[in-house]
């Protein structure tokens, strides 16, 4: 019996941690978790405000790319596209403004749904959870990196 096979554009394979870029946010790199388990990726913002016309909300917030260092913030705004309930990993639920917007990761640019919240107590400013990952990406759990590191600005 003979076995038809579907072929696809080879996937890219990331590690469970990888250096990311958000090109329309003007970030050039951010630590990332890659996390299977997490349908919708996250982003840590500090100082949001929601600005809503009535027809359109537009989120305001500062980026800090690099975990234990404040002093480096990008202010950044997106359209929000919408606002979803989240279980955190602690079980509470809180309810988050989304925004689309592209996410490199190991030199492949896709769009994603990030949610924003304070992600201040994690290890990783970010977060990328499987919708953003399929059908682009393999993931390789026992590997961090295999993007390389992006040269520092």
């Amino acid at each position: 019996m003979e076995c038809d096979t579907v072929s696809a554009a080879p996937a890219t394979t990331v590690g469970w941690r990888e250096w990311v870029a958000l090109p329309s946010l003007d970030i050039d790199r951010i630590k990332a978790k890659v996390d299977t388990g997490a349908r919708t990726s996250a982003l840590h913002v500090e100082n949001l405000e929601l600005d809503d016309d009535g027809d359109i909300t537009v989120a305001r917030f500062e980026v800090l790319p690099r975990q234990r260092h404040d002093e480096e913030r990008v202010v950044a705004s997106a359209t929000v596209t919408d606002r979803r309930e989240v279980r955190s990993s602690s079980g509470a639920v809180d309810l988050r403004p989304v925004i689309q917007t592209e996410i490199t990761i190991a030199g492949t640019t896709v769009l994603a749904e990030l949610t924003l919240t304070n992600r201040d107590e994690m290890g990783f400013r970010m977060l990328v959870g499987r919708e953003a990952l399929r059908p682009t990406f393999l993931v390789d759990p026992g590997r961090s990196y295999l993007g390389g590191r992006p040269a520092r600005p």
